[in-house]
């Protein structure tokens, strides 16, 4: 299951401020990058409202965490499943990478659950709960 395209992270640029300028916070098997986007006006000079940013999101999985693409896929696949589960919960205006650690290949799905809702919450891009 993929994530909507408008909370998809994809240029280099994006990513690369994040990792420049974004807090970081880590985890056993993932770590976390997040940029807080900074805020405009809420209404435009016509007076229309102004929807917020939407939360963007990347994943970042390197083959020192596995040589075999195949492997690297499913963690991709289960990592993309626990944010489309917890994405309802995410402030708007926020930029996040996803970076997975070498010890990830033995996680499970609610093992990336976990730790994700743990490092978002921590982040505050997420409300604890």
């Amino acid at each position: 299951m993929a994530l909507p395209k408008a909370n998809r992270l994809k240029r280099r640029q994006d990513f690369n401020a994040v990792y420049q300028m974004g807090l970081r916070r880590s985890a056993a098997h993932l770590t976390l990058r997040a940029l807080k986007l900074p805020s405009h006006p809420a209404t435009s000079e016509a007076g229309n409202a102004i929807t917020p940013l939407p939360t963007c999101i990347g994943i970042s999985i390197s083959q020192k965490v596995s040589k075999r693409a195949v492997i690297r896929n499913r963690i991709k696949r289960q990592i993309r499943a626990a944010l489309s589960e917890l994405l309802p919960t995410f402030h708007p205006g926020w930029y996040c990478v996803i970076v997975v650690r070498p010890g990830a290949i033995q996680c499970d799905y609610q093992q990336f659950l976990q730790e994700l809702k743990q490092l978002l919450v921590d982040a505050e891009v997420i409300d604890g709960y």
